[in-house]
């Protein structure tokens, strides 16, 4: 790793601070405020913030800074921003900038776990890259899909308003997903089947590769590792 990167390492790892810190500072101002529905909210969302670090270490993944970052930057925007602070509400394209916000990461994951699937040899694979890429959207959209129940059931349940316009809302937020699960579809395709492409997709998958090489026994392709 250069001077860049852990230049870069740091910036990163420092954002993720911030917006944990602003977290408990909001969570103890709701609470010294008298607000303890959304100082409890607040709270929980703390700590649902540690849980892509936590799933990397059960189940021994190494998470490039850029992955942990943009999933607490998710979580903060959704759950904070979105439902404790109502920008979902004052600001009418949250909800859809955050849905395909999700496609984006769902779908990032889905074809980091086909692809992972794929290159190992004891797995029995050889998918080719239209495969990957579908199982990749298919992944995102399925993902979209439960949110949508989940909201659904929390509306029903604790009489909550995460569908707000109902229908129509869960179909506009259904359909940003699909866009971004399936921009993010496209570029794996793309990066599977060609060489020396230049996209922030290629980037990303080079440094889970680099940090997770016990994954990548590989069976047909070269894949750039990047230096150490």
């Amino acid at each position: 790793m250069d001077f860049q990167d852990y230049t870069g390492y740091w910036q990163l790892q420092a954002l993720i601070v911030l917006l944990k810190l602003s977290l408990l500072v909001g969570a103890v101002l709701s609470f010294v405020g008298g607000d303890l529905q959304a100082g409890v909210i607040t709270l929980g969302i703390f700590f649902i913030t540690f849980l892509p670090i936590l799933l990397g270490s059960r189940f021994e993944v190494k998470i490039p800074p850029v992955f942990e970052v943009l999933s607490v930057i998710f979580i903060y925007a959704s759950l904070f921003l979105g439902e404790v602070h109502g920008y979902y509400v004052r600001f009418w394209w949250w909800d859809l900038v955050l849905h395909a916000s999700s496609g984006f990461l769902t779908g990032i994951l889905g074809f980091l776990l086909v692809y992972v699937l794929n290159e190992k040899e004891e797995f029995e694979l050889d998918l080719n890259a239209g495969f990957v890429a579908l199982f990749a959207f298919a992944f995102a959209i399925a993902f979209g899909t439960f949110w949508e129940i989940f909201e659904y059931m929390m509306d029903s349940a604790f009489g909550a308003n995460m569908q707000r316009s109902g229908l129509v809302d869960t179909m506009w937020d259904l359909i940003v997903n699909s866009i971004g699960a399936l921009v993010i579809s496209i570029l794996g395709w793309w990066y599977l089947r060609e060489e020396g492409i230049n996209s922030f997709l290629e980037r990303w998958i080079h440094e889970f590769i680099r940090k997770n090489p016990r994954f990548f026994h590989h069976k047909r392709k070269k894949v750039y590792w990047g230096d150490d």
